[in-house]
């Protein structure tokens, strides 16, 4: 590995010639300069080839990986085995970031000898050219200082975001960290996030947002319903992984309420027929998990008696048909605070 180069920033590209322009040129203004920027285009069929060709010409930095469409997953793997920096960054390719992201997240990564610098990032709706707002991922007591995943593990119920952070190349290398290569696949970063959580010691969260994550890109593989089996598969492949590594007996409670997390919020999205299909995965895994006894109903039954996520893993069909209930009664809660707020 080349320590000339600090952080190798991995640009997965597929069809983004609308909005790949602003983020190339985020990374190409970088205020850490010795950078490398690997961008993977994924058998894009619009001008995305033409536009990192014509950047790479001006800046050496940029390095294209060609390739035919075979999904996000393998084209991370790709990225990751031509990466030759010391730490790993992921920008999406409709996301851009602050000119003096990876300085930051670089100097305090190598001032703790941390594994992993995550941040918060900021929500961004291009239609109107601004952010939405700061996401607050983590609590007070979290950042600022280096946390082990294993003994604090509140970062495993937050939501992947693995773009709004820097890796230790070293760190995914020695305990084989990658992304499910499924052709075609969604919800790839959920396992890759959960292994890097579950094999961490030295974390370090920073309150500070660089990253601006795009709402309102109508093509995010997230929108896509048919896709909803492929969030089994990635929980599948976490719980293998474990297993090898004989860390279910510690983290598999952790895991399974992140998986039933994932599958609730599938059940509240969904139309009525692919929901009730997907009952049947949510009703089954809730089952092995009781059989396994990594099932800790504590962790689940804590928003309330009569809209309980335990009660929608427990009942997925019957909570799926009490949904409008749901919604009516989040409608009022709305109207209500309306009326008092203007009182």
């Amino acid at each position: 590995m080349s320590k000339s180069v600090r952080v190798s920033v991995l640009v997965p590209v597929y069809n983004v010639e609308e909005f790949l322009p602003e983020c190339l040129d985020s990374l190409v203004s970088q205020t850490l300069k010795n950078i490398e920027i690997i961008c993977i285009n994924d058998g894009s069929k619009d001008n995305s080839l033409k536009i990192l060709r014509e950047y790479a010409e001006v800046d050496k930095r940029i390095i294209i990986i060609n390739k035919e469409n075979t999904g996000y997953g393998d084209s991370m793997n790709q990225g990751l085995k031509k990466a030759r920096g010391e730490y790993i960054g992921i920008v999406e390719s409709d996301d851009f970031i602050d000119k003096d992201a990876f300085d930051k997240l670089y100097k305090i990564a190598r001032k703790n000898d941390a594994e992993i610098v995550k941040a918060n990032f900021y929500e961004y709706y291009g239609n109107v050219k601004k952010d939405k707002g700061l996401s607050k991922l983590f609590a007070a007591d979290e950042t600022g200082k280096i946390i082990n995943p294993r003994e604090d593990n509140r970062i495993f119920y937050k939501p992947p975001c693995i773009w709004a952070a820097i890796y230790k190349n070293d760190f995914l290398k020695k305990n084989k960290i990658d992304f499910l290569p499924t052709p075609g696949a969604s919800y790839q970063d959920t396992g890759f996030n959960l292994k890097v959580w579950s094999m961490a010691r030295k974390a370090f969260f920073v309150k500070r947002a660089f990253l601006h994550y795009r709402q309102d890109n109508s093509n995010s593989s997230v929108k896509d319903a048919g896709k909803i089996y492929c969030v089994k598969e990635e929980y599948d492949s976490v719980e293998e992984y474990l297993e090898k590594r004989n860390l279910m007996d510690e983290l598999g409670s952790v895991i399974f309420t992140c998986r039933f997390g994932a599958y609730i919020w599938n059940l509240k999205r969904l139309k009525i027929k692919p929901a009730l299909e997907f009952a049947k995965i949510v009703k089954e895994d809730y089952e092995r998990a009781k059989r396994g006894g990594y099932l800790d109903e504590n962790k689940l039954d804590d928003v309330g008696k009569y809209n309980s996520r335990l009660i929608a893993i427990k009942y997925p069909k019957l909570y799926i048909f009490l949904r409008p209930l749901h919604e009516l009664r989040n409608k009022c809660r709305i109207f209500y605070g309306k009326i008092l707020k203007g009182s």
